[in-house]
């Protein structure tokens, strides 16, 4: 597939689903996409040439945004044509934006390889992780915010103020169910939410009523973990709130993808 056939039909659904740069921009850079803004909007202008990963990403970060705009438009992507032509190494070499071409358990280990390569499991508390949630929690007027990594069995607690415990089961915590989803994920009240109102977490310790979690992405855009607030009152959640947690998830994303000793990251 050359590059017109991928410009065009991003550049028309976008404009159709209202969609502009800056968010596709923000989901590219997410699954991990080294293009800056300017340069995104140079390509869908023809004005940039960018390699078949980059447009790979592209495409599924747009596809992603058009999913969640419920718009029944979808932008091809160059590696569903190659898919039969690619080994194992070069189907993971395309990260999250391949994901598709893996099976379930593939890109679960995949994503468990970007977990490790974070190197932020079971380490001390950090600064600049800490200055995150000590705003998240003042910004939105809960009682908790964490930034957690989930690995195959636990949910590990990089920074945290508030009331959760550390090393929690997986398979129960809410930010296992975050780390699936493309964007954030809200419950305004969990005692009525199919998918958690019969949560040890909700039923018990500590009464979890209102949940937001952004997933944050590590290397090769796999999702590694979570920023999210937690409250014991059940509230609404804005549009503008939803905005505000992605802002300060893109800044924990960083720091995920970037060492104190390198700052052009890991």
């Amino acid at each position: 597939m050359d590059q017109r056939t991928h410009q065009d039909p991003t550049r028309a659904a976008l404009i159709q689903a209202g969609l502009p740069v800056e968010e596709l921009w923000v989901s590219y850079f997410g699954l991990g996409g080294d293009l800056s803004q300017l340069e995104v909007d140079a390509y869908l202008n023809a004005l940039f040439d960018v390699s078949v990963f980059d447009r790979d990403i592209l495409a599924t970060a747009a596809n992603e945004l058009l999913e969640e705009a419920y718009s029944a438009l979808r932008v091809p992507c160059s590696a569903e044509a190659q898919a039969q032509s690619h080994d194992g190494n070069a189907r993971r070499m395309l990260g999250a934006a391949g994901s598709f071409l893996l099976s379930p358990a593939e890109a679960e280990e995949e994503r468990l390889g970007a977990v490790t390569r974070t190197h932020l499991l079971d380490t001390p508390g950090e600064e600049r992780f800490d200055r995150i949630t000590r705003q998240a929690r003042e910004q939105f007027g809960v009682s908790t915010a964490t930034v957690a990594l989930i690995d195959d069995h636990r949910q590990f607690l990089k920074s945290m103020v508030g009331n959760v415990s550390q090393d929690m089961p997986r398979e129960i915590s809410f930010c296992n169910a975050t780390i699936r989803n493309a964007g954030p994920l809200i419950v305004t009240d969990a005692r009525t939410d199919p998918r958690f109102k019969s949560n040890p977490l909700v039923l018990g310790e500590p009464y979890i009523r209102f949940y937001a979690g952004y997933p944050l992405r590590g290397l090769r855009g796999w999702t590694v973990g979570t920023l999210c607030v937690i409250d014991q009152n059940p509230r609404d959640f804005s549009a503008e709130d939803e905005q505000s947690l992605r802002d300060l998830a893109t800044i924990a994303e960083q720091e995920i993808n970037t060492t104190p000793d390198d700052p052009k990251g890991v």
